[in-house]
């Protein structure tokens, strides 16, 4: 798998714990809360690896259906991105060899 694009959803995964985490403490808190509108379009851009994770260590947003939804399809589409990833190098690995 390309480093850059495993160093990006490392990145992107870790800052949308940081933020689904802060959301909570902000919801805890009664303050000023970070849109669902951001939280979703976290996941949409890679970042949903670790929000699924971060909805039940924080209990936030579990009651709603949408992140369950949103979380799942773009976890299942990045997965299979990596997989076709993987599967091309492999095959580009093995014409080099022969």
């Amino acid at each position: 798998m390309n480093k850059y694009i495993l160093l990006y959803l490392i990145i992107i995964n870790i800052i949308t714990f940081i933020i689904f985490g802060l959301d909570k403490l902000l919801a805890v808190l009664n303050k000023n809360r970070i849109s669902e509108r951001v939280l979703l379009y976290l996941s949409i851009i890679g970042g949903c690896f670790l929000e699924f994770l971060s909805m039940f260590i924080f209990k936030h947003k579990i009651r709603k259906k949408k992140f369950y939804i949103v979380n799942i399809i773009f976890i299942i589409i990045y997965l299979v991105i990596i997989k076709l990833e993987i599967l091309w190098n492999t095959i580009h690995i093995n014409k080099i060899k022969y």
